[in-house]
């Protein structure tokens, strides 16, 4: 930090982060700016340098100059307690804001519980007030993913977007693939009357993780009963009376596919009520690997989604179309993590 005239602490400049980063000016900025066309060396010099010289960036002149907000929203079309509920959804907004933090980009939640709250929400993020836009848990049905593209706005969604194909860029697990993972696992453990909770199939991975278990049923010769197979809403309550409806339509089930974690909690809890045995009478699988999957007896046997990796593909993703690049959707692998409940 430099001294005035009047003895005053001058506030460290781009130039004086490209000094001590022993870069060009215009390296900064194309940091400061995404990152792009900046070699992995020249960016850890530069994010070392900004912290040695506890170098700010003065938003107002930037925003004013680029005509950017210089924010990111961070989405979720959810009612507010479903936000506190699940875990899932914390670890996407952290992780987004960590990776954002890299570019010095502050993250924005916006809960959109009802029509006029997306409509209200569409209106500001429209006007200017933030660069883009990272959606998560879009329903089929739901406005606020075209409007958005119509609009022009920058946008990636979490999951592949029901219902609009390729016209929204997203990055998402590979739903379809690791619920043929897990119902193989219960196979190869000697199960024959798998059922499974799904979750809602206006959603993103509903669908996918409901064909992945019908693929490996029809693969391995079993019968695709509907009586085995009960829509969830991802809650710890709708796994509970999903489970009851399950025991009251198929009591001779031997195993459950459930598709998130939380869910499955609720699941065991009703199979255990009953009197069943977790895994010995029936056998439990989850999807997330989220800390519901260890907050039970027995710990799940579930999908591990790679949530960071999800965070860290959806900002980059953001930022390249912030910079006026094109993309599109993007599919992670699945980790199948034994435990005791399968």
């Amino acid at each position: 930090m430099t001294t005035s005239s009047n003895g005053r602490r001058k506030p460290p400049t781009i130039h004086d982060v490209a000094r001590e980063a022993g870069v060009s000016r215009g390296t900064v900025s194309r940091f400061l700016n995404g990152g792009h066309y900046v070699s992995p060396a020249a960016g850890r010099a530069v994010e070392s340098a900004i912290r040695k010289t506890g170098y700010v960036v003065n938003r107002h002149a930037r925003s004013l100059s680029t005509g950017r907000s210089d924010s990111v929203a961070f989405l979720l079309t959810e009612p507010q307690e479903k936000f506190f509920e699940d875990p899932n959804f914390n670890v996407l907004l952290r992780g987004c804001t960590e990776h954002l933090a890299r570019h010095d980009i502050p993250l924005l939640l916006m809960l959109a519980s009802s029509e006029d709250d997306r409509r209200r929400l569409t209106r500001y993020i429209t006007s200017g007030h933030v660069d883009g836009v990272l959606l998560v848990s879009n329903h089929s049905g739901d406005p606020v993913a075209a409007e958005l593209r119509d609009a022009g706005i920058p946008l990636v969604a979490c999951g592949k977007p029901v219902g609009l194909g390729s016209k929204v860029s997203y990055v998402a697990a590979a739903d379809r693939e690791g619920a043929q993972e897990m119902v193989r696992h219960l196979i190869a453990r000697g199960r024959r009357r798998i059922a499974m909770v799904t979750g809602p199939l206006d959603t993103a991975g509903g669908p996918d993780r409901l064909a992945g278990y019908r693929d490996v049923l029809t693969e391995a010769g079993l019968p695709l009963d509907p009586a085995l197979v009960v829509e969830g809403d991802y809650r710890r309550t709708g796994g509970e009376e999903a489970a009851r409806r399950l025991l009251a339509q198929a009591p001779d089930l031997d195993a459950v596919f459930v598709a998130s974690d939380l869910m499955a909690l609720g699941v065991v809890n009703t199979l255990q009520q009953s009197g069943r045995s977790v895994p010995d009478d029936i056998a439990v699988g989850g999807f997330d690997d989220s800390a519901a999957a260890t907050a039970g007896t027995p710990a799940l046997t579930t999908m591990r989604q790679p949530y960071d990796r999800i965070s860290a593909e959806m900002v980059r993703m953001l930022l390249a179309q912030i910079a006026g690049e094109d993309t599109a959707g993007v599919l992670l692998p699945t980790e199948l993590v034994i435990r005791e409940s399968a």
